[in-house]
């Protein structure tokens, strides 16, 4: 008789049909984790116990279309292994801590979606992750970066990893790619926060980079994505919350007036964390949304160079080492949504 499978197992393997059945960032699947324990959830959700109609039919569909769930997260379990890929969930000693801040961040209804801690996260490296972030900076911008924002990343990005600074980005062309290759040259750590699971890195163009990165032993591949999860167009807002909540500051070098990288730097923002923001050219479009965020949020910190941006986070670090980390109180709304969860099933 094959041997059962222990409460801790079980919660790893619930996690992941959970991520597998629903978009990550789902609200009232965080307050029903919460609030029952992961493996209680997924086998609510299994048997229609569930009082959110719009969660009921995507679920309901996702099983008919796909099958069990719990089949699912066995076989991304096997394939992670043979992958040399792991799953991190809270409570593993190298879970990130840093991310559970977003559960303390208000926001407009609208935009709950993409702020609650992950479930879980697979990484593909040999980093602890806990202990690779525990000192980390996201260094992000335009996938259409100039040649002076590829710079400027660039030099940034060395100078951080030189001062013992992990980097982190995700791991699109242009500002991205630019910090990672320049935390690996100087011997760095760099972690790529990635939209899709981490057997399928996107972009293709950047395979070898990334493959460079897991090699180099100082860096790893991140997502909460599961395995073979395809790069769609809406997970990377979703996404950019792990970066956001993994760093303990970013650096924003070029972003057009839509850019992505302007809602990642809006959830640093509401962490509380430093947003420091590189000028450019005044005619350039790439900097556009670098001098919009400057002139919108006086919070933000001018910076045009390495020394400014090392300066920031030293000074945050001596603010931050003057108070004891305590975890910050959920918010009005994340209260409301943890209490508009369904209820334990009573035991008769």
């Amino acid at each position: 008789m094959p041997e059962r499978p222990s409460n801790q197992q079980q919660d790893r393997a619930a996690r992941v049909a959970l991520t597998w059945i629903a978009e990550p960032g789902n609200p009232l699947i965080w307050a029903m984790v919460q609030a029952d324990g992961a493996t209680l959830t997924l086998q609510r959700l299994l048997r229609d116990d569930i009082a959110d109609r719009s969660l009921h039919g995507s679920v309901t569909a996702k099983i008919v279309a796909g099958g069990d769930p719990r089949r699912h997260a066995e076989a991304m379990l096997l394939h992670a292994e043979r992958l040399g890929a792991r799953l991190v969930v809270p409570g593993d000693d190298e879970w990130p801590a840093q991310v559970d801040d977003l559960a303390a961040v208000g926001s407009d209804p609208l935009a709950a979606y993409v702020q609650v801690p992950p479930l879980c996260l697979w990484v593909r490296g040999q980093p602890q992750l806990g202990e690779l972030t525990r000192r980390s900076v996201a260094v992000v911008g335009a996938r259409a970066a100039t040649q002076y924002g590829r710079q400027v990343a660039s030099d940034i990005a060395a100078a951080l990893a030189e001062n013992d600074w992990t980097i982190v980005a995700g791991g699109a062309f242009g500002v991205d790619a630019a910090a990672h290759r320049a935390a690996l040259a100087v011997g760095g750590r760099t972690a790529v926060v990635l939209a899709c699971g981490v057997d399928r890195p996107y972009p293709a163009g950047n395979a070898a980079l990334f493959e460079q990165i897991v090699d180099s032993g100082s860096g790893v591949l991140i997502s909460e994505w599961p395995l073979r999860s395809e790069p769609l167009k809406h997970r990377f807002l979703i996404r950019n919350r792990i970066v956001a909540a993994v760093a303990a500051g970013a650096v924003l070098v070029e972003a057009a007036p839509r850019s992505g990288s302007l809602q990642m730097m809006d959830r640093v923002l509401a962490l509380h964390r430093p947003a420091m923001v590189v000028p450019g050219p005044v005619t350039s479009a790439m900097s556009v949304g670098c001098h919009e965020l400057l002139r919108s949020h006086t919070e933000t910190t001018l910076v045009t160079g390495p020394a400014q941006v090392l300066e920031t986070l030293s000074r945050d670090e001596a603010s931050a080492a003057d108070l004891p980390r305590e975890p910050g109180p959920v918010s009005d709304q994340r209260a409301q949504v943890i209490d508009a969860a369904p209820g334990k099933t009573p035991t008769t």
